[in-house]
């Protein structure tokens, strides 16, 4: 094990009566202080880094959103002829596949989609 020396003068006559203390860092002491001092930068960077990946459903107009819930056997086909009688149905389904970042049309039960509020003719 390797210890960090001390290394002291005793006062004598030919160094003036002053005791002097110097102290000297091993290489695994300077290696312990430097990851002590950077450990918390590190962990602001985490929490900070964490905290920027949380994703949240808004409308870039600031309008409104609203949300439907996917009940069993429901498409998205069959929402849009819910929620949007009067529009064409693949605009609908295009615009909630972008608007909830999906790759695929297909939506399970239990899946809440975020409908944007200018889809929304008979309410969400």
């Amino acid at each position: 094990m390797s210890t960090t020396a001390l290394q002291a003068s005793i006062p004598t006559a030919s160094n003036g009566g002053q005791g002097r203390s110097r102290l000297r860092l091993t290489r695994r002491g300077r290696i312990v202080f430097t990851t002590l001092s950077a450990l918390p930068v590190v962990a602001i960077a985490l929490v900070l880094g964490l905290n920027g990946g949380i994703a949240t459903a808004t409308d870039t107009t600031g309008a409104p959103v609203g949300v439907v819930t996917v009940d069993a056997g429901e498409s998205l086909w069959s929402i849009a002829s819910e929620i949007s009688p009067n529009s064409d149905p693949r605009d609908f389904v295009a615009e909630v596949l972008a608007f909830n970042q999906l790759s695929s049309a297909d939506v399970f039960p239990g899946q809440q989609l975020a409908i944007p509020s200018s889809l929304c003719v008979s309410g969400c």
